[in-house]
């Protein structure tokens, strides 16, 4: 008679076991991470912000890698449509060339030069001395084992892309042309501001481009060229310093 009393406990001890493996007792092992209706509300938030701010960046990359891609492609159906938004997006800071793999060594040498005039509350202006640009870059660059780029570059590349929009003369005829003469403005504006050129809100350039002398035998056969001096007009700027 004793043995049905001994099968009913262990099925009863059989049930309970099966019971906490597959109960609440399972979800409460320390391995298991929180139910996410759990977390606080800043974690939940700052998950959200981090997904957005990724997909964010990841879509940023995708369109600038189309109009970039589309920049440099030939020129299709696509690129044409789009060109004015493919040109505000890529110039003047993502353009692209091939001057990387077939460089071509500066034949002349240029000297940026820019004054600055105020307009007085009766009408009249004053222009300030002239204000070698070239010379900044130059002193930033010399005995320094890493220049940056901007001291090495950004002034001789806005001028470049503003005698490519512009050619000879100095009208503004496209919408890079125009783009182009307020950067180029707006370096020459800065640079003086940032070296104490006290109150202004027009500015004028003056280049000076200088050939650079042949070496060699080619040196004596060819009479040197002459400077070109070249004076651009006024340009109205944001009104800077007091």
């Amino acid at each position: 008679m004793a043995v049905p009393t001994r099968i009913e406990s262990a099925e009863a001890e059989a049930e309970d076991i099966q019971h906490s493996d597959s109960g609440p007792a399972a979800l409460e092992r320390p391995g298991d991470p929180p139910a996410s209706e759990n977390w606080p509300t800043g974690v939940l938030l700052l998950r959200t912000g981090l997904w957005t701010t990724v997909i964010l960046c990841v879509t940023a990359a995708l369109v600038h890698v189309f109009l970039v891609f589309l920049h440099v492609a030939p020129a299709n159906t696509v690129s044409k449509r789009f060109s004015p938004q493919i040109n505000a997006w890529v110039f003047p800071f993502f353009e692209q060339n091939w001057r990387l793999f077939a460089p071509e060594p500066e034949s002349v040498n240029r000297q940026i030069l820019v004054r600055t005039a105020r307009t007085g509350p009766g009408g009249s202006s004053r222009a300030s001395g002239w204000f070698d640009l070239t010379a900044v870059d130059h002193a930033a660059v010399e005995h320094n084992p890493f220049p940056s780029h901007t001291a090495q570059n950004l002034l001789r590349r806005a001028w470049s892309s503003y005698v490519d929009s512009h050619g000879g003369d100095d009208k503004a005829r496209t919408e890079r042309a125009q783009m182009m003469q307020q950067y180029l403005a707006n370096i020459a504006a800065e640079r003086v501001a940032a070296h104490g050129g006290g109150s202004f809100d027009f500015v004028q350039l003056r280049v000076i481009t200088r050939p650079v002398p042949a070496s060699g035998s080619a040196a004596g056969s060819s009479s040197p060229k002459p400077a070109e001096n070249r004076l651009l007009p006024w340009w109205k700027v944001p009104t800077h310093g007091k």
